[in-house]
């Protein structure tokens, strides 16, 4: 699943190459894609796209007076497109769910893999018109995301930290990769309850936040959209190598699954070299 910094990586990408141009058509392929019905997409054709913005997971392309809000969620992804084929694609067959042309002849293609369908789309004159958006937490890269800041999230919460470093009306665009990383490197454990946490904890896990979504960033900058899947995943430490030796330690990275995800982790870096307990159909992290 893309998250903030493969997000906000494509937000710069699509600054450069969107902003200034003119919408020719956008095309829904997918019956699921498009949750908003009013305005209708044909309302962006002739509008000239003037920014692109990111709010936790999700893009935002601003042209006339709407905002065209995408969230990507887990097998979703934006293909740039230089050319499009003469013939036009037939709706309903493959992964391609919505093409987005400009005048000039180039555009992208939203595509999603896999059945479970759960890539969205909406038009609205608001950004805040979309569930997801309003219900966000602050960004973890904004300014304002300091210490004190981060402790006064975390000062109501009685759950695992895992947990809580996805939540997104907690902390807008970590997801279950970055709040791997992050965890490693604040070597704590991802069962590790908010509540215990102390002030030396809290302080620790504040930078390894920064640090890690900072560092995550910036590898992705100035990389073509099409580059940013194989980045993400050569940068992970514990996240998805499972079985592969720790880069800090060299222990074997364990993996503890759930109903629907799974999660890395060290034991020598943050359990104290205990396995945890893997409760395959545990609501836990939830």
């Amino acid at each position: 699943m893309p998250e903030l910094p493969e997000v906000q990586a494509l937000r710069v990408f699509l600054d450069g190459h969107l902003v200034g141009k003119e919408i020719a058509r956008v095309l829904p392929l997918a019956i699921s894609v498009l949750k908003t019905y009013d305005p209708p997409v044909s309302a962006l054709e002739g509008a000239t796209v003037t920014a692109v913005t990111r709010h936790g997971k999700f893009l935002d392309i601003t042209a006339g007076k709407l905002h065209l809000v995408t969230h990507l969620a887990r097998a979703g992804w934006l293909q740039w497109k230089d050319t499009f084929p003469a013939t036009p694609p037939r709706p309903g067959k493959g992964p391609l769910a919505l093409r987005v042309v400009l005048a000039g002849g180039d555009g992208f293609d939203l595509t999603e893999m896999g059945t479970a369908k759960r890539l969205s789309v909406h038009l609205v004159r608001d950004p805040a018109e979309v569930p997801g958006v309003a219900r966000l937490g602050p960004d973890p890269l904004g300014d304002s995301f300091d210490r004190e800041a981060f402790a006064g999230l975390l000062a109501g919460e009685r759950r695992r930290i895992k947990g809580a470093l996805r939540d997104q009306s907690l902390i807008a665009g970590i997801g279950n990769a970055y709040s791997d990383e992050i965890l490693h490197a604040a070597r704590m454990s991802p069962f590790k309850l908010t509540s215990s946490l102390s002030e030396e904890d809290i302080t620790g896990l504040h930078t390894a936040l920064r640090t890690t979504l900072t560092d995550a960033v910036e590898r992705s900058s100035g990389l073509e959209a099409g580059k940013l899947k194989a980045e993400k995943k050569s940068g992970m430490r514990v996240h998805g190598r499972t079985g592969l030796p720790c880069p800090v330690c060299g222990d074997t990275i364990l993996e503890v699954s759930f109903s629907d995800s799974s999660l890395q982790y060290c034991p020598t870096c943050q359990t104290g070299g205990r396995p945890l307990a893997d409760r395959r159909l545990s609501r836990l992290l939830r």
